[in-house]
């Protein structure tokens, strides 16, 4: 045999021999995935065992942003599993270390997030950026800590996984426009329409069965509204496509009923971090956001951000104030959930269909990110408020309820695009007058140009 071969074959002989010492030894190989396979992992959905804190959430592991990070309380065990939507063949994974690392830790693929499979494991993990080719099969996958590398949790830059299969749908990217983004929704300005005691999504078909509630938007809604009554009605709303039916509790000073006077403004803007990939509603969505039965705790404390009631010097209060300046209004501000289960439009508690996120980020439970409505309604009340109450009762019993019924989900679709996913402030046809370069949404008429 040639000299050359030889040393040639026994240097590629050691080499194989090397890797296989390596991954025995639970070594991170690093290579490549194959040039078919792709990153499934990205804008997925992602939980995880815990997080240090508001920011750190599971969903900044998979963002494809290297400068956020999902961090795990200080504690042993931990993990971060991200849903890639559908089965898929797993080849790669990476991991991008922030200082706190894993140790001893495994990669895990299950087809239901109740059986795992091993696909890796190692006892001697050093932190850094770790490429693991593996072989393995699951819509789900997960890093599975058992033992840290310092003091602190378990915190990844970036957790990617490469192969084929999975949901097979292309995340959103980020935007590239280089204006400075402040803001990221639009207003749906609605008017007053009537108080009746209705709730045709708590209480359908029941005309009088509720305390008593006021309507904007929708001018036919009662407790016998649907889907298809409200898209056959018409509106108060300043854009005569927003049929939806929006409704609230009424406010009493004493025995008089004090009515909202002029546009009551409800915002569309962004629940989540990655604003860019929120989706308009799905027709017919409807949920509830907070309880007539709520104590002043569960008002001040719900997940979503609350601003309460408002009035002069007044704000973030927990109740209706008792005093507000002659000639001012009470205004009241409460936040919707903005994750939606992608599945249902109603559930029998008219919440459950519909998630808060989670530091930022939307559940594995909850994929999908829509539109976080902000009620900001105004009552002209003000002087002595001792004896004013909502018909639901204190103050922190307000509440709310959303009927979609945009009538041309292309206009709704416009408008997210335009106005959330493009980081504006925009008015009712989706323009921003702080950047007028960057135009309307829709024409003067609310139309799509």
């Amino acid at each position: 045999m040639h000299p050359s071969r030889r040393s040639g074959r026994y240097r590629l002989g050691l080499v194989v021999a090397t890797l296989v010492a390596l991954v025995g030894a639970g070594l991170t190989v690093v290579g490549t995935a194959s040039a078919a396979d792709s990153l499934l992992s990205q804008g997925r959905p992602a939980s995880a065992s815990s997080t240090e804190g508001g920011g750190y959430g599971a969903g900044a592991a998979v963002d494809g942003n290297n400068g956020t990070r999902w961090a795990s309380a200080f504690s042993d065990p931990q993990w971060i599993q991200v849903d890639l939507g559908a089965t898929a063949t797993i080849s790669q994974v990476v991991l991008a270390w922030e200082g706190a690392y894993g140790k001893s830790f495994k990669i895990q693929t299950s087809p239901n997030t109740t059986t795992w499979t091993d696909i890796y494991s190692t006892t001697t993990g050093t932190g850094g950026t770790q490429t693991l080719n593996v072989t393995g099969s699951g819509r789900y996958v997960r890093m599975y800590g058992t033992a840290r590398g310092t003091g602190y949790g378990y915190s990844l830059w970036e957790f990617k996984v490469y192969g084929t299969g999975g949901s097979g749908s292309t995340p959103m990217p980020s935007p590239t426009f280089t204006d400075e983004v402040t803001h990221h929704e639009f207003q749906a300005n609605c008017a007053f329409t009537q108080n009746r005691p209705d709730d045709p999504i708590v209480y359908p078909g029941l005309p009088g069965a509720s305390h008593m509630h006021t309507f904007v938007g929708n001018t036919t809604t009662n407790a016998s509204s649907t889907a298809a009554s409200l898209l056959a009605g018409s509106t108060s709303c300043t854009n005569p496509h927003d049929r939806s039916a929006y409704w609230f509790p009424s406010f009493y000073k004493g025995a008089d009923l004090i009515q909202p006077i002029g546009d009551q403004v409800i915002y569309y803007k962004s629940g989540i971090l990655e604003y860019w990939r929120v989706q308009s509603f799905p027709q017919g969505l409807r949920f509830v956001v907070g309880s007539p039965t709520a104590t002043l705790e569960q008002f001040r404390d719900s997940p979503g951000t609350v601003e309460g009631f408002e009035c002069g010097n007044i704000s973030f209060s927990w109740d209706i104030p008792t005093n507000c300046p002659a000639g001012s209004q009470v205004n009241v501000r409460y936040q919707a959930p903005s994750c939606w289960d992608g599945v249902n439009l109603d559930s029998a508690n008219h919440k459950s269909h519909m998630s808060y996120p989670v530091s930022g980020y939307c559940p594995e439970s909850h994929p999908v990110a829509v539109p976080m409505l902000e009620f900001k309604i105004a009552f002209p009340a003000s002087g002595d408020l001792t004896q004013a109450r909502l018909s639901s009762g204190r103050g922190y019993t307000w509440h709310y309820d959303f009927f979609n019924a945009w009538d041309n989900p292309a206009i709704l679709q416009a408008l997210v695009t335009h106005c959330i996913n493009g980081g504006l402030q925009c008015n009712p046809r989706g323009y921003d007058q702080y950047k007028p370069h960057r135009g309307a949404a829709l024409t003067p008429a609310f139309e799509l140009p």
